[in-house]
């Protein structure tokens, strides 16, 4: 049989989940390669993976830009990239544009024309923060207040459903801030909004549901919660003159990132490494412990991933 592709099970958004099993060849190799993944209803679920991994074939796939190879698969019960299917999907992706001639108002204004419940223009200005250049160019606008206005333009037809990739690249932090706390809005109002990342950050302070794929399959999913778990161990955050060489080799460390100043030891054994630690330096400052971070735990995923398949929440 084959496998079948579901985003919810019916128009009327009365669903419990999404689900996901299907291929996508992208050249000689599957950029998706019997994809399983599930979606909680409501809520925002993050798509974490390297460069390559398939997040963006599987946006354009939900949103029908692409077919898939074998399997099928339906959004909010319609065909993908359905004609009915449009009035309630939303999508900002990664490496879109619009025309340059108009201002950011008129193309709001042109975007909300083509939905039957959009929201007004005035709220989405407000909401994005893009009063301060919303009558400009397009073309005119930083590569930060584009993403802005694809941002609201992905918003203005009140979507129940969201598809946002890589929605704040090129964002300041005040930009990325509102963009956060808009996300968080629909979320609380009833959207289920999908977002893949680069930026683990964002996964970490927005996703309640995290999934990990690599080289086209689930690797990982559940609570955000419990895919930053899977990174068992302690943390040590410290600043040292020891090298990370040296750090590598001691025998309860499983991983070494530098932090500006400060280093970051994953290991099993906290209370070993402490005093090993301090034995190699004495004057070890800046010292703290705390549990794995979400993208340590992507890191190791990565480096494991033949171990983590099938995890759920």
């Amino acid at each position: 049989m084959k496998p079948t592709a579901l985003i919810s099970k019916n128009l009327q958004l009365n669903y419990n989940n999404y689900s996901n099993n299907y291929s996508k060849n992208k050249g000689d190799s599957k950029a998706l390669n019997g994809l399983s993944l599930t979606v909680p209803e409501g809520g925002i679920t993050a798509i974490l993976g390297s460069n390559g991994a398939g997040k963006t074939t599987f946006i354009k796939c939900a949103l029908g830009l692409l077919q898939t190879n074998s399997g099928s698969l339906q959004v909010l019960g319609q065909p993908a990239g359905g004609k009915r299917l449009k009035q309630h999907v939303g999508a900002m992706m990664q490496g879109a544009d619009l025309p340059d001639l108009l201002s950011a108002r008129e193309h709001l204004t042109l975007v909300c024309s083509y939905y039957q419940n959009a929201s007004p223009i005035a709220q989405l200005i407000e909401q994005c923060g893009l009063s301060d250049f919303v009558d400009k160019r397009y073309k005119t606008l930083s590569d930060g207040q584009k993403r802005r206005v694809q941002f609201a333009a992905a918003i203005a037809g009140r979507p129940k459903l969201i598809f946002l990739d890589e929605p704040t690249t090129g964002l300041d932090l005040k930009a990325r801030q509102i963009l956060w706390n808009t996300i968080r809005n629909l979320s609380q109002n009833g959207s289920t909004v999908i977002l893949t990342t680069h930026y683990l950050a964002d996964a970490d302070a927005l996703a309640d549901h995290t999934i990990v794929i690599n080289k086209g399959k689930t690797i990982a999913q559940g609570t955000t919660d419990n895919v930053r778990n899977i990174a068992s161990g302690t943390v040590i955050r410290c600043q040292t003159y020891i090298s990370q060489r040296t750090i590598k080799s001691l025998p309860t460390v499983k991983s070494v990132n530098t932090s500006g100043r400060l280093i970051d030891i994953l290991c099993n054994d906290s209370n070993t490494t402490l005093k090993m630690l301090l034995e190699l330096d004495p004057h070890l400052s800046d010292l703290t412990v705390s549990t794995p971070s979400l993208d340590q735990a992507f890191e190791q995923l990565l480096n494991n991933c033949s171990t983590t398949q099938g995890l759920t929440q």
